[in-house]
C-alpha cells in the first residue's frame, strides 16, 4: 500500500512539537490529524484554514475515503480563543464564517467522510464530527454544543439531521453534554469502537469503496445529502453580527477558566 505524506505546521506559541496537522494518505484513505494535545486539538484560525485546502486537495487527488482524527486525550475542543483578546469583532466573526464553510466542504465531499472521537469533542469539534458520515466514537467520548450560550447558530441543520429536531434543540439549547453511549442512542454516533479497533474499521470503509466507481460513488453522495448550506450559513452570519459578539465570546471563554 502507498503512502503519501505532508505535514503543515503554524506556530502556536506554547512549546507543542511538530506540525499542528498531519495530512497522511494510506492508498484509498487520507487521514487529517489535529496535533495540538497540550490544547485538546483546540482550532486556530492557521489550523481551519489548512483542513480547508485538504479536504479540497482530497477530491482531486482520487481519495475515497477522508478521516478526521484528533491526537492524545482528545478529538477536538472546539476554537482556541486563547488570542480572543488581540483580535478584531470581525476577524473573530470571520473565524466562524471560515469554519462552517470547512463544515459544508466535509459534509459534501464526493468520498466517505469519517471522523473518529475520543476524548472530548466540543464546540466546533462536535460540528466536525457531526459533519462526517461515518461518526465512530471511543467509549470514553463526550459531546457538547456550547455556540448558542454566546449566540452562535454554527452547524445546527447537520445536527438535525444527524439526530432529530427534538434531540438537536435538547444539545444546542439544553447544553447537555452527551457521553459515547447517549450520542450513539440519538444518532450524533453512528458506532462505538475501542481505538484499537479503528484501523480495521478503516479498511472496511476502504473495502467497500472498491465495489463502485469513485464516480459514481460521487455522484451517489451528492443526491443523498440535503443541500441547505446557504441557508445554514446565512443564519451563522446573522448570529455572529449581532452586536456585542465579541463581549460574548469573551464572557463564555472566561467562565469556562
Amino acid at each position: 500500500m502507498s503512502l503519501e505524506r505532508a505535514a503543515v505546521s503554524a506556530p502556536s506559541g506554547d512549546g507543542e512539537a511538530g506540525a499542528e496537522l498531519t495530512v497522511e494518505r494510506f492508498g484509498n484513505v487520507l487521514r487529517l490529524r489535529l496535533n495540538r494535545p497540550a490544547r485538546a486539538n483546540g482550532l486556530d484560525a492557521s489550523i481551519v484554514d489548512r483542513m480547508a485546502e485538504a479536504v479540497a486537495g482530497a477530491a482531486h487527488d482520487g481519495a475515497r475515503v477522508l478521516v478526521l482524527e484528533g491526537a492524545g486525550r482528545h478529538f477536538c475542543s472546539g476554537f482556541d480563543l486563547s488570542d480572543l483578546d488581540g483580535i478584531s469583532e470581525g476577524d473573530l466573526a470571520l473565524r466562524f464564517l471560515r469554519i462552517e464553510l470547512l463544515l459544508q466542504a466535509i459534509y459534501h465531499a464526493p468520498m466517505r467522510t469519517v471522523a473518529l472521537a475520543q476524548g472530548c469533542a466540543f464546540g466546533a469539534g462536535a460540528d466536525l464530527f457531526c459533519a462526517c458520515a461515518h461518526r465512530i466514537a471511543a467509549p470514553d467520548a463526550r459531546f457538547r454544543f456550547p455556540g448558542p450560550r454566546f449566540g452562535v447558530v454554527l452547524g445546527t441543520g447537520r445536527l438535525r439531521r444527524c439526530v432529530g429536531e427534538s434531540v438537536a434543540q435538547e444539545l444546542l439549547l439544553g447544553g447537555r453534554e452527551f457521553d459515547a453511549a447517549q450520542a450513539l442512542q440519538a444518532g450524533l454516533a453512528t458506532e462505538i469502537l475501542e481505538p484499537k479497533d479503528w484501523p480495521g474499521r478503516l479498511a472496511e470503509l476502504d473495502g467497500v469503496d472498491g465495489i463502485v466507481s469513485a464516480e459514481t460513488s460521487a455522484a451517489i453522495l451528492d443526491v443523498v445529502r440535503e443541500e441547505r448550506g446557504a441557508i445554514d450559513l446565512a443564519a451563522l452570519a446573522r448570529s455572529v453580527a449581532a452586536a456585542g459578539f465579541k463581549q460574548r465570546v469573551l464572557r463564555y471563554r472566561d467562565s469556562r477558566r
